[in-house]
């Protein structure tokens, strides 16, 4: 069986190189991609000292098919991210919810063998993604997952509604450029004045810094707007108190970080508002494709520093991200 070089999770926290075998075969649907980019999600950061290849923010190019392969051929580019199977038979994969599969393969909980922190991975065509000419390996990495993310988020956004965004960060620099593109009005709400000027130039319309804001401040640097659409990105809670009266009628929070606590907000603003919080997973397929081909089209790129796929560089990189001195996306790349 021939191997190939990963990066897997060790019990003191620090990735350690490994391989993993593949068939000399290939089955069905499978495709063996050649790893060219991996994004460095924070996500890859929970699972450190797990037994498992990490990663899944990968791009590459397919190096072999199975006999059940329909549309891929050697030499085309692909993307994966956080979902790579799912049963394709209940009503939720029917429906085109294959994120919500009770039988679904999700990053950390299935396939331990395979990632993008790697040279290669064996993954189904069904769930590899085609990257649009014009876009870069390390462009697309980030978008597998982060851009999937708050893609989603923002899917159903119409052209002048008011888009919060909570936080500059890995999720939130994508999320304004979208927004802006989807023809919508933009506010970054942000802890401090640090990145007022990179949010504008990201397309943010206007900026607030919440920290230490009486309340007449921020209502006055809206102007009359009221937030419909808030995406969360921040790793830490806000202060929902001071955030609410913000938003609109019937506006929409969706949580988009990462986090093990409870979501608590202030129960009777939400009530007298009629204000709703939408759970929001990564993309489904169909959604994941068209959050590519509008990011071609439309120039929406992430802000990345490189590091090399090696032990070294990994380590670099995750320690950066753990640290919050990554701005904003980082990427791995395979060493010349």
């Amino acid at each position: 069986m021939p191997e190939f070089t990963v990066f897997r999770g060790a019990q003191d926290g620090v990735p350690k190189k490994s391989t993993t075998k593949r068939p000399d075969q290939l089955v069905g649907d499978e495709v063996y991609v050649r790893v060219t980019a991996s994004g460095v999600c924070g996500t890859d950061l929970h699972y450190l000292k797990s037994d498992m290849v990490l990663g899944h923010e990968g791009v590459g190019v397919v190096e072999a098919v199975g006999p059940g392969v329909k549309v891929l051929k050697k030499g085309d580019r692909v993307g994966w991210g956080y979902e790579t199977d799912s049963c394709g038979h209940c009503g939720e994969c029917v429906r085109g919810d294959e994120t919500f599969c009770p039988e679904r393969a999700m990053y950390g909980s299935a396939h331990p063998d395979q990632g993008s922190f790697a040279a290669g991975a064996v993954w189904r065509e069904a769930f590899l993604h085609p990257v649009p000419d014009g876009m870069t390996d390390e462009d697309a990495a980030p978008l597998q997952c982060g851009g999937a993310t708050v893609f989603t988020a923002l899917y159903d956004a119409r052209p002048n509604e008011v888009v919060g965004v909570l936080g500059v960060g890995g999720l939130g620099h994508l999320a304004i450029q979208f927004a802006r593109k989807m023809g919508c009005r933009v506010v970054v709400l942000s802890g401090s004045d640090g990145k007022r000027d990179q949010a504008l130039e990201l397309g943010a319309h206007k900026f607030l810094a919440m920290k230490g804001a009486r309340q007449e401040e921020l209502e006055r640097g809206l102007g009359g707007w009221r937030i419909a659409r808030l995406l969360v990105t921040a790793s830490a809670q806000p202060a929902w108190d001071t955030l609410l009266p913000l938003l609109a009628p019937k506006a929409r929070l969706f949580p988009l970080s990462v986090s093990s606590g409870d979501l608590v907000i202030p129960y009777m603003p939400l009530v007298l508002n009629g204000i709703a919080v939408q759970g929001s997973l990564v993309a489904t397929r169909s959604v994941h494709r068209e959050m590519l081909d509008f990011a071609a089209a439309h120039g929406v790129r992430p802000v990345v520093q490189t590091f090399p796929m090696t032990e070294e560089g990994i380590k670099e990189a995750l320690d950066r991200l753990d640290q919050g001195k990554i701005q904003y996306r980082a990427v791995l790349v395979p060493p010349q």
